[in-house]
């Protein structure tokens, strides 16, 4: 392909230093994307990200960003665009992930939930779909969970707002079509989280119809071809070997050792 026929494809994914951004990252790269590689606190993971996609020989550049400022998540698209070029594709994968119940809940708790993984996400969508120019297609691929198919009552908070974000991803492809796609990826367990020891983790990605749940390559894969699916919108990839057609009372994390959320 000469450069006259190159592709332009610049992604930015959120969360992009460390565990399963920087995998969705380097997925990216290694098809073929640049990726602007977001980060809150993790500067040293995230530049480690960025060398391993010039390793690729893919551009990429690092963007702090604290994704419960709204001003600064209004301007992120911008920065990158300065520096990168145009964005082609979202993928909002950085999400707060604390633990609550019905009985620890509170509303500061849930606010915080959703300013980092619903308000940010959709001001991320909205600025995609203003910068696309006539006649050509963006992508927003937002990372969702399993659990929304097989819901438990452990992580209320996170919960609910994954649960906004996967109603989101419908009315966003209704609203931002034909020039934007909005597609979601759901992954099972994927990676040790939390208080989950190793050996609990290996034992929980087991248990699935398929004998095993997500892995980070795995997220990645789906990741590439809902960027690159152009008829794919407003619909969800389950990426978690069945694991949400094994119904649970509790996170799948605590069916495995003993736990301290009661």
């Amino acid at each position: 392909m000469t450069a006259s026929t190159t592709v332009h494809r610049l992604a930015l994914v959120t969360g992009a230093g460390r565990r399963l951004g920087r995998a969705i990252a380097l997925g990216l790269a290694s098809t073929g994307w640049d990726v602007a590689v977001h980060y809150r606190h993790s500067e040293r993971e995230a530049q480690e990200t960025v060398e391993a996609i010039h390793a690729l020989g893919r551009r990429a550049a690092l963007f702090q960003c604290e994704l419960l400022d709204q001003d600064a998540v209004r301007a992120l698209p911008g920065r990158v665009a300065a520096e990168l070029g145009l964005i082609n594709c979202v993928v909002n994968n950085a999400s707060l992930f604390e633990y609550d119940s019905a009985t620890t809940f509170s509303p500061d708790l849930l606010a915080t939930h959703m300013g980092a993984n619903v308000t940010a996400p959709l001001l991320l969508a909205q600025a995609l779909h203003a910068a696309t120019p006539a006649g050509s297609q963006s992508v927003v691929i937002n990372l969702l969970d399993q659990k929304l198919y097989n819901l438990n009552p452990d992580f209320l908070s996170y919960t609910l707002s994954k649960a906004a974000l996967h109603a989101a991803t419908t009315m966003l492809a209704q609203a931002l079509a034909p020039l934007v796609r909005v597609v979601g990826v759901a992954p099972g367990i994927t990676m040790v989280s939390g208080e989950q020891s190793e050996e609990g983790f290996a034992q929980a990605h087991r248990m699935t119809p398929l004998g095993r749940s997500s892995t980070p390559q795995d997220i990645a894969d789906a990741v590439v071809y809902a960027a690159g699916a152009r008829a794919l919108t407003g619909t969800t990839l389950l990426v978690d070997g069945g694991q949400h057609l094994a119904p649970s009372n509790r996170d799948v994390m605590f069916l495995t050792e003993p736990t301290n959320h009661s």
